[in-house]
């Protein structure tokens, strides 16, 4: 017998016949002997519907009353599966984030787990239940409901499986595990059999569906594997865990296109020492989350600073520099929204050379323009124009050999 916990993502879970086919494979893993936890979405749809609402009453809505809106949707789904697999003659316990024992720090729509208390779900998979938690939410130490941000879900089943100290933890999607490049995009991208975390990581930050990067992140301090497969069907998904040394045989693992970033441009700025720093002290205060950064040679006293920014984080990143500016001696801020950030990523990198040398190489001959370009040990990124960045992951994945029948090359 194992200890499972098993997630569901918004499209496994869109509408009740498909809870009714996750009820199924639940209960066929329950029948098996193993112990089950099983941790929900909302239903595809249901929580844009809810922000929709919530914006047409107030364009602004407050934080905490978004949180209580918003952990409707995941609870919906909790009673609805196990009414399911009651249905199907298992027993079945739904739990909120709050009676799984999730406790966050205060923070409203992008709380923080700080732990879990799994006795409650201890003692129903004692008495034989299968445990079915709702993602994305918990609750902080004043008792308000809180909720962990886009992709919640996955950090809420890597949590819980941390905390039940689960055999294994699966999350279930629409794809069929980890790819070389979004196979909408690039038809012949090929999926990874396994992938280390820090992969896994930068793959998810630099714009991969699949997996919540903070999941990621959480996996990886903790230790837990897990595996990235299809609720659709039975095949084998990828395994993402701790790197081992054969891993960096292959130079490149995959190409990850970020198409929600701006570009923010801070023009004629004071070229002098803390200029820089208040900035982007600024922009910490605001809670902006930014990523590639450039800034040119000062000429005549002045200078140009150059970053990148999540979409839904412009506003906030305009009014915090516009702040900034006021004190810094002047300048001004564009927000530029036609860009995308292209990634190649790989621990392999760390021991092969020419790859950067490829990658500018690939896009030179699309005639695709690099705006900035910001690197690690297991990745490059670049910002291009949107419009080409869907050709410019496909030129990028042929010019690294990751399609289907084709051997890894730097």
């Amino acid at each position: 017998m194992a200890r499972i916990v098993q997630k569901y993502g918004g499209t496994s879970v869109a509408d009740v016949e498909r809870i009714r086919c996750v009820a199924a494979r639940v209960k066929k893993c329950h029948d098996a002997g193993n112990d089950v936890v099983v941790v929900v979405s909302a239903r595809s749809g249901v929580t844009n519907e809810l922000i929709g609402k919530a914006r047409y009453l107030n364009p602004a809505p407050n934080d905490r009353e978004m949180d209580m809106l918003l952990a409707v949707g995941e609870q919906e789904t909790i009673a609805l599966t196990a009414m399911a697999i009651h249905a199907m003659g298992t027993p079945a316990v739904s739990r909120t984030g709050a009676q799984a024992g999730i406790l966050t720090d205060p923070a409203h729509t992008r709380a923080r787990i700080v732990s879990i208390n799994a006795d409650n779900i201890e003692a129903a998979l004692r008495d034989r239940n299968v445990v079915i938690v709702a993602g994305f939410q918990g609750v902080n130490a004043e008792g308000q409901i809180t909720t962990l941000g886009r992709g919640g879900s996955d950090l809420s089943a890597i949590a819980v499986a941390s905390a039940v100290k689960a055999d294994l933890c699966q999350i279930f999607t629409d794809v069929d595990g980890v790819y070389t490049a979004d196979p909408r995009v690039v038809p012949d991208a090929r999926k990874i059999p396994e992938v280390s975390y820090d992969e896994m990581l930068e793959l998810a930050s630099m714009g991969s569906k699949v997996m919540q990067a903070r999941a990621v992140e959480f996996a990886k301090k903790f230790g837990v594997v897990f595996e990235v497969r299809s609720s659709f069907n039975e095949n084998p998904g990828t395994i993402v865990k701790e790197e081992i040394a054969s891993m960096e045989d292959v130079v490149v693992r995959g190409v990850a296109v970020d198409k929600n970033q701006v570009k923010v441009t801070v023009s004629n700025i004071s070229d002098q020492p803390g200029t820089a720093s208040r900035v982007f002290q600024a922009l910490a205060e605001a809670e902006v989350n930014v990523d590639m950064i450039v800034q040119n040679v000062g000429r005549g006293g002045r200078a140009n600073l150059t970053f990148t920014v999540p979409r839904d984080e412009a506003g906030r990143a305009k009014k915090a520099v516009e702040t900034a500016l006021a004190t810094i001696g002047g300048g001004s801020v564009d927000v530029t929204n036609e860009v995308a950030k292209l990634s190649v990523v790989g621990v392999g990198m760390r021991t092969h050379s020419g790859v950067a040398s490829t990658l500018f190489t690939s896009l030179a001959e699309k005639n695709v323009n690099i705006q900035l370009i910001s690197t690690s040990e297991i990745k490059i990124s670049v910002a291009i124009d949107l419009d080409r960045a869907d050709e410019a992951v496909r030129a990028v994945h042929e010019a690294f050999g990751l399609g289907s029948g084709e051997g890894d090359r730097p």
